[in-house]
């Protein structure tokens, strides 16, 4: 098939490109600049600058592609574009990927009605965001959390966006859980070297994990099966923080994280990361498997930390 992945020079796109070609896919990946260029050939495809925040640039991307599938991988959450990971202060930390997700969406979907293209697969988060009520562990059913009052409540609401447009018009929505792997781990393992990522409370609440290649992998099979609906794209152990964290402590050879009590972690790391670490309610990846016929080289993140950190 000729594929047209948005975001394609991206952290999780530099993964699913060259598994793409390697299935014999054409495959047309866009950048944010000239310099990316480069890199879209390295990986295999074809590469064209584009920006997602503009419906002409999109239009005319995509016209020119003529693809059988566009696929949405745009974020801008990069330190370049973002500046440091700040879960106190989401919705400046995400207001790009924000846009993205809802304008950028709105762009692709017209660019894909517009040139006829039949089939749609979009990005969306599912890693500790599930409805914060019942079990722990979330499927396809549940909704995200919207978050009311909390930093984060933009972001829920452009997940929504993402979710409810893309499965109206017969196309998949894949929840990824919290990417690790290469590219992916910096911003999260230099604050735990550094001890600056405490265990709040208990750490009762729940996260699901996925490895880079493991999101790829699934996102091949949506595309190749023209998948519809909602997956979550998961490993197999969604886990309280009061275990993942100071294992993965652990496998960065950093001490064991500390632990604050959540009144003294509220005003210190924001809303957010204390609903996260206290009621963050992980999901289940059975339908991923039993539908797309999923098979995960990574199937928990204890292996997976393990072998990247080592």
């Amino acid at each position: 098939m000729r594929v047209f992945v948005a975001g394609g020079t991206g952290v999780l796109g530099q993964r699913l490109v060259p598994q793409l070609v390697k299935r014999g896919h054409q495959v047309t990946a866009t950048a944010t600049s000239a310099a990316k260029l480069g890199l879209a050939e390295k990986l295999g495809a074809e590469g064209v600058v584009m920006d997602g925040l503009d419906a002409a640039s999109v239009g005319e991307a995509v016209a020119a592609a003529r693809p059988d599938v566009i696929v949405h991988q745009m974020t801008a959450i990069s330190v370049a574009h973002a500046g440091k990971a700040d879960m106190k202060h989401m919705d400046r930390w995400f207001a790009g990927t924000n846009r993205l997700r809802i304008e950028g969406t709105d762009n692709l979907l017209s660019a894909a009605e517009a040139t006829g293209v039949p089939h749609f697969v979009a990005q969306s988060y599912g890693a500790w965001n599930g409805i914060r009520e019942g079990d722990w562990v979330k499927t396809e059913e549940d909704p995200v959390d919207p978050m009311t009052g909390t930093p984060a409540e933009p972001g829920m609401k452009a997940i929504r966006h993402v979710e409810d447009s893309v499965v109206r018009t017969g196309g998949a929505v894949l929840r990824y859980g919290w990417f690790y792997g290469p590219g992916a781990n910096d911003a999260l393992v230099e604050p735990v070297r550094k001890r600056q990522f405490p265990v709040v409370g208990g750490g009762p609440g729940y996260c699901s994990w996925v490895h880079l290649d493991d999101a790829a992998s699934a996102t091949v099979l949506a595309i190749e099966q023209k998948a519809r609906g909602v997956f979550n794209i998961v490993d197999d152990e969604p886990a309280p923080a009061a275990e993942w964290l100071p294992y993965l402590a652990e496998c960065a050879g950093a001490k064991r994280p500390m632990r604050v009590p959540t009144w003294l972690a509220r005003p210190l790391a924001g809303d957010a990361a204390v609903m996260m670490m206290t009621e963050g309610r992980g999901f289940s990846n059975a339908k991923a498997k039993r539908e797309l016929g999923w098979e995960l080289r990574h199937p928990s993140w204890r292996q997976g930390f393990r072998e990247e950190l080592a």
